[in-house]
């Protein structure tokens, strides 16, 4: 159905295209870099045939294919992110290909002895026999979110190309900056024009999420007093050690390594600090809302009674909701999460419903109203040096997004 070397010729033009995002940007897109890729994406969609391409002062890029039936069907949508996380080096991405995988450990680069293997990265298990996309092992693949683009585009193509094909209007969206939590802030939902959409960003074939975490960012400052040490008794007070204090009183099981499924947590992301001022920076998660808000109340509890211990303000608090849990949205119309799922069935892929353990561009979205599940894209490993993505996952992707333009067209 979908022609995996035209999908694998066209992810790999993307994935060496660098296209990193930068947390530290106040400017949408954060940085000048994903510009070549928003061009890019935007000729493509208009070269494959699409209407109504747009790109704005942003690089937010939208593109209508229009209905090929005579019935009113809903319009839906589907979302890419094109910028790459931060988190490791994403510039010279040398991709290397690895048709009909034994099974064993894959040896990314000889030099530097890194090696991709199953007895650490189980996964792999499951893709013996298929063609699998890995780094070089000094760079990350980028995989996340360029597997969902070429997915989308191809999907796109294919449309184009076979009229018999009976879908109601659809609409494309790709977005900067969705790596550092900004894909859904300029997103112009109303423009977009959707009922529902579907982002493809998910990982192992098979995924199908509606839920993901309520989230907030949190940080401390915490406020000593630096005296000489040879006089410092009763007037010294070392702002790291308030800081351990505020550690130590948290759950020590609540932690990113510790927790899976519905489990929430604290995570310590960032800390630094002197005698004088010490600071912390933490992220919480809770898919329940409920848990969600005692999570922070523990927070603001914990230093309201180290401030009263201590007689004043050692410890200042700030405290910012990032995203929330989609479920809210998208359950009151669950119908376009069965649609996604019926495909998957259709196409012998066994659907895998799960809890999104992070956030995605479509919470944001889902509360802007556009409600928005998220679907595998086929990638593993994100964000680092062992990212690898296997072709087939990626034209399962594609051939989902065909049969959900389908399926909502025969309803």
């Amino acid at each position: 159905m979908i022609d995996s070397k035209t999908l694998l010729n066209r992810f790999l033009t993307y994935v060496k295209i660098d296209s990193q995002s930068n947390p530290n940007s106040e400017s949408t897109p954060s940085t000048e870099k994903q510009w070549t890729i928003a061009h890019l994406l935007k000729e493509e969609l208009e070269r494959i045939g699409l209407q109504d391409v747009s790109i704005d002062d942003k690089a937010y890029i939208m593109a209508t294919l229009p209905s090929n039936v005579d019935h009113e069907v809903p319009t839906i949508g589907f979302v890419s992110h094109f910028d790459t996380s931060p988190d490791f080096k994403a510039s010279n991405i040398k991709p290397q290909i690895h048709e009909n995988y034994d099974g064993g450990d894959i040896l990314l680069n000889a030099e530097k002895n890194i090696i991709l293997s199953p007895d650490y990265f189980e996964d792999l298990k499951l893709y013996k026999g298929q063609t699998l996309i890995t780094t070089d092992g000094t760079t990350l693949l980028s995989a996340d979110d360029k597997a969902g683009i070429t997915e989308i585009i191809m999907a796109m193509e294919y449309l184009v190309d076979h009229p018999e094909i009976k879908h109601g209007k659809i609409r494309v969206g790709f977005t900067p900056d969705e790596e550092i939590g900004r894909g859904a802030h300029h997103f112009d939902v109303e423009k977009f024009g959707a009922a529902y959409a579907y982002t493809m960003d998910g990982s192992q074939i098979g995924e199908l999420e509606y839920e993901n975490f309520n989230a907030a960012s949190a940080t401390l400052k915490f406020k000593g007093t630096s005296v000489h040490p040879g006089y410092a008794k009763g007037k010294m007070v070392n702002s790291m050690y308030l800081a351990q204090k505020f550690i130590d009183v948290l759950p020590k099981e609540e932690v990113p390594e510790q927790t899976e499924g519905y489990e929430g947590f604290f995570h310590l992301s960032k800390m630094n600090g002197n005698i004088e001022l010490s600071e912390l920076n933490y992220i919480i998660r809770d898919h329940d809302k409920a848990k969600f808000e005692a999570r922070k109340e523990l927070f603001e509890g914990i230093v309201a009674k180290m401030n009263k211990t201590h007689g004043q303000e050692v410890v200042e608090l700030e405290i910012h909701d990032q995203y929330y849990n989609m479920k809210e949205k998208v359950e009151p119309i669950k119908y376009i999460v069965d649609i996604a799922e019926q495909a998957m069935k259709e196409l012998h892929i066994t659907p895998i419903l799960k809890p999104i353990r992070g956030g995605t561009d479509g919470a944001q979205l889902s509360y802007k109203g556009l409600p928005c599940p998220n679907i595998f894209a086929g990638g593993h490993n994100f964000h680092g040096k062992f990212e690898y993505v296997p072709l087939e996952s990626m034209v399962k992707a594609s051939e989902v997004i065909v049969k959900i333009a389908e399926l909502t067209a025969g309803r």
